[in-house]
């Protein structure tokens, strides 16, 4: 017992000296911690990863964030230069540590503990960043020990950061943190027990293992008991003692695979009540072949939503055209129109695969979430008004450009005809198609494509049959001079589709994206007439107008470079409030009835809702009687926690409409909304 007392003093003497001569690195019999940087020296305004390292003595534990039954979390506190900020710990993946009958959270052997510091702009070079932290942590094996430290680096200010020989170091714990699961996640309430699903594919090894990210949301020590159900995965977890309630949400890292596979992954969902007898918890629990059925019957719909109007007016325009032509001929272009469907949509299931695969969030119209996009759609769609409007005349020379392709005559027109409905598709979900993607998405790389391939044939069938059905090409007009006024009256669906596209711009970018999509229409119209005069011209006046187009279309490319990313604009309507899932949870602890609306200002369909149903008098007077509280979700932008509610009711994209009657589990209304189907909801009416 001496011995020990006078170990443990000698460990405190040492750490004593240490806080004294504040070094980066300090040791006792148990832990030896280290704070590392990324960069030997440093330049004004950067950010620093920093770590903490412990090397932790054998059969010796520290603690995660929620240490379990017992124990303390490791706690650094910054002392930094003015003007410079410190995040939170960055927490790497723990391990169960059970003693006896208890079960802890935390590290054995070596972990390290990531800060992102951001420093002042204001450094000057030459000078030096002093960058202190008192670390406070419980180490325990039989008995606990509190220990400190107080560390700290001085890095020189230089105008160019410098690595260190730890970058590599650090960056391999980055690359090791939990990452957002990129499959959908499912938490309801059994009587069993918290149930945790997720897809099958997701892993295959049969391990898996649930920590709870608060204390007593789940009982630590009890086993957890993985099953596989069909296409799911389940697993059983014990309530705490501060078990959750329907609506609230339970946050934590599921840890899937062993050993070298082993992978934490972010969990935060809300927890539901269990599905009825005979019910699905998920759509991914459809199978394959309903999928495709319904993501056929979803793309069929499809050719009815507004989105893809704009396109169709091109093809039911070349109907016209072949309609008394060769029956041969009508069927190439059909079959062209379909491949240039499918092959958008084949490519748009490998991107969702590659993003998957790289931890990133995935849903369906998500690509219009990037300002890029939207303006270079905006851009073309107004390019293929001027060509029906007769004032783009697409050349052999100029017979690549986007803009001319889908309005060309040929098979090759149809391709790209089918290449853009299926671009403009995207933003509109129609009914059928939800729960189709949520399974898609859920699913191996083989199973998704053959869902998305469905869609898209779904989408091309109704002019694939036309094409190859010579009765109903019969019924169509004959041509004449009148097909000259109606092919530049279509010309205006293309300008109504840009406009809605650039205001959609506007509510990413605000004033600057306004001004750069009209100054880009602008150029593309001045390359349209430079390109038209200059074919008439003779001699070097036809090379000069060539080559101005060629400049105007280099400077529509140049504006587009200059897009810099803007932050979303505020609401300034007072009927809703925006979605977060802390207000949703507070709402729902005072007992009111919530409604929420996750939409984006790229979906037509969300914004006819909106419209129709929503906006209408009787259910805005029913949110008002009723004491409705009416919950907005914005997914123009990437917001994870949108994301993370899709997820949550096995949706890809949206529109999605949720109302929470107190204390009960939320009801999904359809896609398409009338006011009575909003009111019935309200009202608990079937």
């Amino acid at each position: 017992m001496l011995m020990k007392t006078l170990l443990m003093a000698a460990a405190g003497l040492l750490l004593a000296a240490s806080a004294i001569a504040q070094t980066d690195h300090a040791a006792t019999a148990e832990v030896k911690v280290r704070l590392i940087s990324p960069a030997s020296s440093v330049q004004p305004g950067q950010k620093l990863l920093l770590a903490l390292e412990q090397r932790i003595a054998p059969h010796w534990h520290t603690y995660w964030i929620n240490p379990g039954d017992s124990g303390q979390a490791t706690s650094i506190d910054w002392s930094l230069p003015a003007g410079a900020k410190a995040g939170p710990i960055q927490w790497p993946t723990p391990e169960r540590i059970d003693i006896g009958p208890l079960s802890n959270y935390g590290y054995s052997e070596q972990v390290l503990l990531l800060s992102e510091v951001q420093l002042p702009a204001d450094l000057k070079p030459g000078g030096t960043a002093r960058l202190s932290a008192s670390v406070s942590w419980l180490v325990c094996k039989d008995v606990c020990i509190p220990q400190d430290a107080k560390l700290a680096l001085s890095l020189p200010v230089a105008a160019e950061a410098v690595p260190s020989s730890d970058a590599a170091l650090i960056q391999q714990a980055k690359a090791a943190l939990p990452a957002a699961a990129p499959w959908p996640v499912q938490v309801v309430q059994s009587t069993e027990g918290l149930q945790i699903s997720w897809p099958a594919h997701a892993n295959q090894q049969p391990a898996a293992q649930f920590f709870a990210g608060a204390w007593g949301q789940v009982r630590h020590a009890s086993a957890q008991d993985l099953r596989r159900e069909g296409s799911q995965w389940r697993l059983l977890v014990k309530p705490g003692e501060t078990p959750l309630k329907l609506g609230e949400r339970l946050e934590g890292l599921l840890v899937l695979g062993e050993g070298a596979a082993r992978r934490g992954y972010q969990l935060s969902s809300l927890l539901a009540a269990a599905p009825q007898a005979g019910s699905s918890s998920s759509e991914a629990d459809l199978g394959l072949l309903p999928a495709i059925l319904l993501a056929l019957l979803g793309g069929l719909v499809l050719n009815l939503m507004p989105c893809v109007f704009p396109v169709l007016s091109i093809k039911a325009f070349s109907l016209v055209q072949q309609a008394h032509g060769e029956a041969r001929e009508a069927r190439q272009h059909g079959l062209a129109y379909t491949a240039g469907v499918l092959a958008s949509f084949a490519a748009l299931a490998g991107a969702l695969v590659a993003l998957r695969a790289a931890g990133g969030q995935i849903g369906w119209g998500l690509q219009f979430q990037s300002p890029l996009f939207v303006l270079g759609v905006a851009w073309l769609l107004f390019g293929l008004g001027l060509s029906l409007s007769g004032l783009l005349h697409i050349g052999a020379g100029l017979g690549g450009l986007g803009s001319g392709l889908a309005a060309k005559a040929g098979l090759a027109g149809s391709f790209f005809s089918g290449v853009l409905a299926a671009v403009v598709a995207t933003p509109c979900t129609a009914p059928f198609m939800g729960a189709a993607i949520a399974f898609a998405l859920a699913q191996p790389a083989v199973e998704l494509l053959a869902v998305f391939l469905s869609l898209g044939l779904g989408l091309a069938l109704p002019y694939l049959l036309l094409s190859w059905w010579p009765a109903l090409q019969r019924l169509m007009p004959r041509p004449g001079a009148w097909m000259d006024v109606l092919k530049q009256g279509l010309a205006f669906p293309m300008y109504g589709a840009a406009i809605w596209l650039t205001w959609v711009l506007a509510q990413q970018q605000g004033p600057q994206g306004v001004l750069l999509a009209l100054s880009g229409m602008a150029l593309i119209a001045l390359a349209a007439w430079l390109h038209g005069v200059s074919r008439a011209a003779c001699g070097h006046w036809k090379v000069v107008g060539s080559l101005s187009a060629v400049l105007a279309l280099a400077l529509v490319v140049v504006l587009a470079s200059s897009l810099q990313p803007q932050a979303a604009q505020s609401v300034t309507k007072q009927n809703f409030e925006a979605y977060t899932p802390e207000r949703l949870a507070t709402l729902r602890e005072q007992g009111k009835p919530v409604f929420i609306n996750l939409t984006a200002a790229w979906c037509i369909s969300c914004l006819v809702n909106e419209r129709v149903a929503l906006s209408s008098t009787e259910v805005k007077a029913a949110f008002s009687e009723l004491g409705i509280s009416y919950l907005k979700g914005d997914w123009t932008h990437q917001d994870p926690q949108i994301s993370a509610l899709l997820a949550e009711h096995g949706r890809s994209g949206v529109p999605l409409y949720l109302f929470y009657a107190p204390g009960a589990a939320p009801k999904v209304l359809p896609q398409l909304l009338t006011p009575g189907i909003v009111l019935d909801a309200l009202r608990g009416r079937p």
